[in-house]
Parts: structure tokens; C-alpha cells; sequence
């Protein structure tokens, strides 16, 4: 029995006029039988009708009862879950897995057979519906006769069963009728189909034994990060040690001693610097003599305009890849100075390093100190000249001596032992104690400016100040003034005064402050419209600084007032500003489109006088200047890891004529007053 049959209903057949059979005459009590349940069913309906409405039955409004509610229904279940994941071994990742969104509401096994089929013909005779005449005689009947038989009307007491639905003009009979086509049987029907062969699915599988599983939790902070690869960083540093000795080892072994004294290089060591440099100076003696004697007789020409004259560079092939990011001269030697090595991309920062060079040797560095983060800033001692405080990107400060012969820092200061936690951004050397400690003052991007004093190799940390917005240091708890803090961004301390100096932080803004009053701001200046790189007070003047920021902006303050006196708009974004050590009127700015200005404010006030391109390539951008503290030397580096030196023209470094024989000093009273001077006639004009 076909599925079809099975699902059908065990009904009496209705026979219309089209298909009468011969024993339609036992059908007619079937007809009755309906008819009458058809009149109880009206009539139950009647009753109910005439039933009265609760008495709690909610009234509506016309309005209400016209209104539409609408009701989208969809097929998926909210309350199946979306998140199911399964880890798949061959694939070795973690899939989603459909979920079914069936909802079963009733489920109940049918037992209907259908009357036309042997078993409903069977059920039927066994209940007295038909005789057994009858069901043989419907049984022999073929479909083609039921087809053939004429559409004559069933009376039955004159009433017509049906009537309608054959008379209507759409019916299939009447179509079959008017066309003269012989229709089948739609429920005697015979299911063809053709087998064949199906090949069984092979597959071959390989199931391995799953990996172990175990649950494990934990807490990290930044702490235990640092210290988990300063860790590994040892053991690697331990490993290649190792491996190191093991290979000296074996050349040692493999070699044979032939010389049973060896002669110390350190004992010549310093006949063959001296070698080195006669050398250097005859290969460039062009060079040297235009630093000697060279002087720009076209200046007379040119007015007021100067030019530089480019002298050596410098240059290491271990410092490929890093950027310039800090300069400082020698105070003893005017020759040598530092060149901090790191990088102002944040998304590449690694190793660093703190190379010396010198004016006599170019080709070659005095001193190379590699260090495992990069250099961001960095001060040579103005009376201990063998000292250099380097500030790190990783928040550690170290100090470094030129007469050790180790490349390892005497001391220095870890973020464990210090307040610091950020990249150091500026280090400046203090005067010694009342005790002749060395001290420096440190500030970095976590708003803090940290006093250090190096006792017995160790660094001593005390925190000076704390930058907020608000300014002055609170004492707020750390967790709540983390939304208030202002990074710092540079420092320097006032040349005349010791316990004054100025900051500036990321947000543009400068702060006068005092080491012996930190508990708040001498004064705020609303500097710049982003981070100050560079704050420096005048080498001359007490009240006169300069400051420079990525804005495009260099501005000159007088420290009485909170506006700026001058403001010059480089059109680029600057890297550095340097006061001129022989000019309080003087000063240099680089750009990071590779153009070193030069401003000299008693001769224009408004434009540079000297604006010249300095570098080749133009993806090369200048990070830092310094002026020579006794020469006519500007030293510029860049991102490339490259140090160039210039001589400036004479119409750049405007001295007093001397007589001969007297020595040129310089009269710092003389150049307050022409600072004053310009300070004056700005305020006239005002």
C-alpha cells in the first residue's frame, strides 16, 4: 500500500452525475445521513447564536474594530541557540553549527486508509457501507467504463446531489465532454520507475586521538608582560652567549700558538688614533681648510641673506635603520658630541644606540654604545664631561661613562625601581648636591617630572611634579587622575636661576614650574595647537624662551606675559629649534621637509635669513640642530641615521669687531640689552 493511500480518509465516495455507477441507489441513504447532520449543525449554530454575550466581554469601538493588526510570523525559533561551536580536527579550527529552527507543535500516527484502495473496500464491507455485491461489481469495474459513462443527474426524494458542481461551465467534465477527450482516473494511478545499480559511497577516514585538554585562567598587567620578555630576552641573551664561547673555544683549540708574548693593542692605542685622524685630515683637507679659513665673500652681495656650507658627515653602518632623535655637544671638547639613535615610529621600535663623534674623524665614531630600546633623548654633563644620561623609549633612564672601558651604563633606573612608565622624553643635568651627588631631572609621556641622584651607583628616584590639565600635582588617587594627566613632552631648566624650569606637554600647553614649590604651576601658557617638541630658554636673557611644535609654529615668549612676542609659520612641521650660543637674537629651526631657517630677530623680525635645503631625498625628513658652542658649526640629523655639519656665513653669526691681538668674547649684557631692545619696540608698535 503506496504512502498516498495510507494518509487518505475512510469516507463514503461521492459519485456525481458524470461517474454514476450501478449502485449509486445504495448511496442515497449516505446523501440523507449528511443532509440531516448538515440541518443539526445549523441549527446548533442558531442556538448558539441566541446565546447572551458575557457580561465581561470587552467593548470596542468602531474604529477599534476596523483597525488591522498585523502579525509577522517567521521561521526561526528564538529561543534556539546562535553560538554552537564544535572544533573540527581536520581542519584544526573551531565551525558554527546550523541549528534547526522546526518546531514541532502536535505530532499524532494517523491510521486513515483510503476507501478506494482493498483495504478501505475491506473496512467498508466489514461496517455495512456497501454489499458484497457491490464491492465486487466496483471491484470489476474498469476505469475506462467509468470514463464512458453518461452525466446523468442522481435523483434522489427530487433533490440533486452536486448539482452545481457539475452544471458549472469551468468543470472538468463538461471541458472533457465539449472537447471529446477521454480523461484518466486521478486516483487509480500506477507509480513507474527504473532502479538501478548505486554505487556505495566509499570513504576513508583517519581519526587520531584528540589532544589533551586542561582549563586554565589567569591575570596579566603590564608589569608581568615587561617582566616575562625582559626574561626571555636574558635567556637569549645567555644562549648566544654560549654558543659564543663554544665557537672561540674551538678556533682557540684549532689554532696553534706560535708567539709565546703577545703585544697589548691598548698600549698603541692612542698613537694609532692619532694615526686615524692625520689620516682623515689628509684625505678631506678641503674640508678641514674651509672650516679653518673659509669665509663666504659673496655675503657682501647678498644684504642681509646668509647661507651654510656643508662640511662633514656622519654616518655608522650599524646605525642603518634608526632615526636621529637626540644631539648634545661636549662642554670640554668642542669636537666631540652625541648622537642618540632610535625611532619616533611607535610601530617599529627596537634596539637603539648612543654614538660619539668627533670633528677630527668623520669616518669613524669615538665612542659606540648599543642598547637594547631605542634612544629618545639624551644630555652630556656641563662640568663632569665623561658622563651622558640617556633616556630610553621602554621608560628607563641610565648614565653612561666615557672613562669605562664596559658598554654596559654605570647605573640605571628600570621601571620597577622608578615612578616611570612611559617613553623618557627629555633628561637635563642639574647641579651637584649639598652631599656632591650628580642629579638630572627626567620627564615622559606619563605626566611626571622625576628627580634622580646617582648615589654609590644606584639612581634614587623622587617625583618633582605631575602635569595635569588643571595643573600642579593633586592628591588625587592614581586611578582617578589617569583622565587628567598631560604628558610631557620636553624640559628645560633656566640658565641663570637653577630651581626654575619650563615643561611642555602633549596637549600644547608650557608650565613655568620650581623644584622647591611643586604642589602647583608658576604659570601656564596656552602655547600651541599640539604637542610642544622643543621648549628652550635664552642663553642671554632671563625672561626670554622659545618653543616649537608640530603645528608649523615657532614662538618666542617673554615669561611676564601669556601671549606670544613672535610667532613664525615654517609651513612644515617642525622638529627642533636651537638658540645660537654667541647671539641671544639668533636662533635655527628644521623642518620635516629638509630645510634648515635661521632667524636673527635685530635684523628681520619677520622672515628667516637663511632658508636652505640640506638634504637630497626628499622622503628624508630633520629631526634635531645644535649649534657649537665655540665654532660656527651647525650639526643636523635626520631619519636616516645621517649627521651633517654646516659653517655658517658671516652674515649668520654677526660678532663684535675686535682689535687685533684682544680675544673675542662675547658681552652678555651687551646682547640682553639688544633683546631688550626688540622687546621694546614690540611693545611700541603694540
Amino acid at each position: 500500500m503506496s504512502e498516498r493511500n495510507k494518509n487518505a480518509t475512510v469516507q463514503p465516495r461521492k459519485v456525481s452525475n458524470a461517474q454514476k455507477l450501478p449502485g449509486a441507489e445504495s448511496t442515497k441513504a449516505q446523501t440523507k445521513k449528511k443532509e440531516e447532520k448538515k440541518a443539526m449543525d445549523k441549527g446548533d449554530g442558531l442556538d448558539r447564536g441566541k446565546k447572551s454575550k458575557p457580561s465581561d466581554q470587552l467593548k470596542l469601538t468602531e474604529a477599534e474594530l476596523k483597525e488591522n493588526i498585523t502579525k509577522v510570523l517567521n521561521t526561526h525559533n528564538p529561543h534556539a541557540p546562535q553560538n554552537i561551536v564544535r572544533f573540527n580536527y581536520k581542519e584544526g579550527v573551531y565551525q558554527r553549527v546550523s541549528v534547526d529552527h522546526t518546531a514541532i507543535l502536535f505530532e499524532m500516527e494517523s491510521n486513515i486508509v483510503y476507501q478506494d484502495s482493498e483495504e478501505g473496500r475491506r473496512l467498508m464491507l466489514k461496517q455495512g457501507l456497501i454489499k458484497e455485491n457491490e464491492e465486487t461489481d466496483t471491484a470489476a469495474e474498469s476505469d475506462e467504463d467509468r470514463m464512458k459513462t453518461p452525466a446523468t443527474p442522481v435523483e434522489d426524494g427530487g433533490e440533486v446531489e452536486e448539482a452545481e458542481e457539475e452544471d458549472r461551465p469551468d468543470s472538468v467534465a463538461s471541458k472533457a465532454d465539449k472537447k471529446g477527450v477521454k480523461l484518466g482516473n486521478f486516483f487509480h494511478f500506477t507509480d513507474r520507475a527504473t532502479q538501478t545499480l548505486n554505487n556505495p559511497p566509499r570513504q576513508i577516514n583517519c581519526q587520531t586521538a584528540p589532544p589533551p585538554r586542561s582549563i586554565f585562567s589567569a591575570t596579566a598587567n603590564q608589569w608581568q608582560i615587561y617582566d616575562a620578555y625582559c626574561e626571555e630576552l636574558q635567556k637569549q641573551e645567555k644562549q648566544k652567549a654560549t654558543l659564543l664561547k663554544k665557537e672561540t673555544d674551538k678556533s682557540k683549540k684549532g689554532v696553534l700558538v706560535t708567539e709565546t708574548q703577545s703585544t697589548d693593542l691598548t698600549e698603541v692605542a692612542k698613537e694609532t688614533k692619532i694615526l686615524e685622524r692625520m689620516v682623515h685630515q689628509n684625505t678631506f683637507d678641503e674640508i678641514a681648510q674651509d672650516f679653518k679659513y673659509f669665509e663666504d665673500p659673496s655675503d657682501k652681495f647678498r644684504g642681509q641673506e646668509g647661507t651654510l656650507l656643508p662640511l662633514w658627515t656622519f654616518q655608522h653602518e650599524e646605525t642603518r635603520g634608526l632615526s636621529v632623535t637626540a644631539l648634545c655637544w661636549n662642554s670640554k671638547y668642542q669636537d666631540l658630541f652625541a648622537v642618540g639613535m632610535g625611532s619616533y615610529d611607535f610601530c617599529k621600535q627596537g634596539r637603539g644606540m648612543i654614538v660619539f663623534y668627533s670633528l677630527k674623524n668623520s669616518s669613524f665614531p669615538e665612542y659606540v654604545f648599543p642598547t637594547t630600546s631605542g634612544v629618545q633623548c639624551l644630555d652630556i654633563h656641563p662640568q663632569h664631561f665623561y658622563l651622558t644620561v640617556v633616556g630610553f623609549y621602554d621608560g628607563c633612564v641610565a648614565v653612561y661613562n666615557l672613562k669605562k672601558k664596559s658598554l654596559e651604563p654605570v647605573c640605571k633606573g628600570t621601571p620597577k625601581t622608578s615612578l616611570l612608565t612611559n617613553p623618557v622624553w627629555q633628561v637635563r643635568w642639574q647641579n651637584d648636591d649639598i652631599d656632591n651627588n650628580h642629579n638630572f631631572f627626567s620627564v615622559s609621556a606619563d605626566s611626571r617630572v622625576v628627580s634622580w641622584t646617582l648615589i654609590k651607583h644606584e639612581l634614587i628616584s623622587t617625583e618633582t611634579i605631575r602635569l595635569s590639565v588643571n595643573g600642579g600635582l593633586s592628591n588625587v588617587p592614581d586611578d582617578e587622575q589617569l583622565v587628567n594627566i598631560s604628558g610631557g613632552t620636553s624640559l628645560d631648566f633656566h640658565k641663570q636661576t637653577d630651581h626654575l624650569f619650563l615643561v611642555g606637554t602633549e596637549q600644547g600647553k608650557i608650565h613655568k614650574c620650581s623644584i622647591h614649590y611643586s604642589s602647583k604651576f608658576l604659570k601656564t601658557y596656552n602655547a600651541h595647537n599640539s604637542a610642544v617638541y622643543t621648549v628652550k630658554w635664552n642663553h642671554f636673557h632671563p625672561r626670554v624662551f622659545i618653543s616649537c611644535s608640530a603645528d608649523w609654529t615657532v614662538k618666542i615668549w617673554d615669561d611676564t606675559i601669556k601671549v606670544p612676542v613672535f610667532t613664525f609659520d615654517l609651513m612644515s612641521a617642525i622638529g627642533d629649534v636651537a638658540w645660537a650660543p654667541y647671539s641671544s637674537t639668533i636662533f635655527a629651526a628644521v623642518t620635516i621637509d629638509g630645510i634648515v631657517r635661521v632667524f636673527d630677530l635685530s635684523i628681520n623680525k619677520y622672515e628667516a635669513i637663511c632658508q636652505q635645503l640640506v638634504v637630497a631625498k626628499k622622503k628624508t625628513k630633520l629631526t634635531h640642530i645644535e649649534f657649537n658652542p665655540v665654532h660656527p658649526v651647525i650639526i643636523v640629523g635626520d631619519d636616516q641615521g645621517l649627521v651633517s655639519s654646516f659653517k655658517l656665513s658671516p652674515n649668520l653669526r654677526k660678532t663684535p669687531k675686535v682689535q687685533r691681538g684682544q680675544e673675542l668674547t662675547l658681552d652678555p649684557e651687551a646682547e640682553v640689552t639688544k633683546m631688550e631692545h626688540i622687546l621694546s619696540w614690540l611693545s611700541d608698535i603694540e
